[in-house]
C-alpha cells in the first residue's frame, strides 16, 4: 500500500524513489495499491508521478485510487474511482467490490466531472492560498513554539507536528482540546508510536488558522 503524496507528512515521492519501490514489488511479485488522492495538491512547483506511469510492468501490477474529493472539497459526495489497467485484476476488483462499495451517485459524478473539466483557475488560486497557509504555520510555530518539530509539507493540506519535547499530558491532542479548545487529529491514529504527534489541517481560512495557533500558544502559557 503506497500513499503518494503521503498522509500525514505531506511527502511527495520522487521518480527515483518510486522506481525503487516498483522494482522491489517486481522482484517479489507484489501488488501495488497506490492512494494518490492528494496528487493535485503539490507545492513549490513539484510534479506528481503516478507509480503506474513508470513502466508497463509497474502499471500491470498497480491499482491507483483517486478522487476529486480532497482537492475540490467535495468529500461529502462520497465519489472516488480506481484505475486498474490489468484486465484480469480489474475483473477481480469489480467482483470483490460488489456488496462492499456503493455505486457512484449522480451528484458526485457530475461534481467530479465539473471539477476536472472547469475548475483549473479555482485550483490554482486555492493552491497558492494553502501554500501560503503552510508557510505561515511553519513561521509562526518556529517563532512561538520552537519546541514543536514540523515536517514542512511538500503536498496536501496537512501538517505533521512532533510535540514530544513539550511533554504534554496525557497527549498533545487531549491537552490542546482541553486547555485550548482547539481540535487536531491525534498522532496515535497513525500508530501508538506517534502518540506525541498531531496532524493539523491548514486547508482553511487564514483567520481560523491564526485563531487555532493563538489558542495553542495561550494553552502552553497557562501551563507554564
Amino acid at each position: 500500500m503506497l500513499c503518494n503524496p503521503q498522509n500525514p507528512t505531506g511527502k511527495v515521492f520522487t521518480r527515483e524513489e518510486l522506481s525503487a519501490i516498483a522494482a522491489l514489488c517486481g522482484r517479489h511479485d507484489t501488488l501495488i495499491i497506490s492512494d494518490e488522492i492528494h496528487c493535485d495538491l503539490l507545492f513549490d512547483g513539484r510534479k506528481h508521478v503516478p507509480i503506474a506511469s513508470l513502466s508497463p510492468e509497474a502499471a500491470n501490477r498497480t491499482i491507483t485510487l483517486m478522487s476529486a474529493a480532497k482537492t475540490y472539497n467535495i468529500a461529502g459526495l462520497k465519489t472516488a474511482f480506481a484505475i486498474v489497467q490489468n484486465r484480469e485484476m480489474r475483473e477481480k476488483y469489480l467482483q470483490y467490490r460488489l456488496g462492499m462499495v456503493d455505486s457512484v451517485n449522480i451528484l458526485g459524478l457530475e461534481a467530479t466531472l465539473a471539477a476536472y473539466r472547469h475548475a483549473d483557475t479555482w485550483k490554482s488560486g486555492m493552491l497558492s492560498y494553502i501554500q501560503a497557509n503552510r508557510d505561515f504555520l511553519t513561521t509562526q510555530l518556529a517563532k512561538h513554539v520552537p519546541q514543536i518539530r514540523l515536517i514542512k509539507a511538500e503536498a496536501t493540506f496537512l501538517a505533521w507536528l512532533d510535540c514530544s519535547a513539550l511533554g504534554l499530558q496525557p497527549d498533545p491532542q487531549s491537552f490542546f482540546l482541553e486547555h485550548g479548545k482547539v481540535g487536531f487529529s491525534a498522532g496515535s491514529e497513525f500508530g501508538a508510536e506517534f502518540s506525541n504527534h498531531l496532524r493539523v489541517n491548514f486547508g482553511c481560512p487564514r483567520a481560523l488558522l491564526e485563531e487555532g495557533l493563538q489558542r495553542m500558544v495561550r494553552a502552553l502559557e497557562v501551563r507554564t
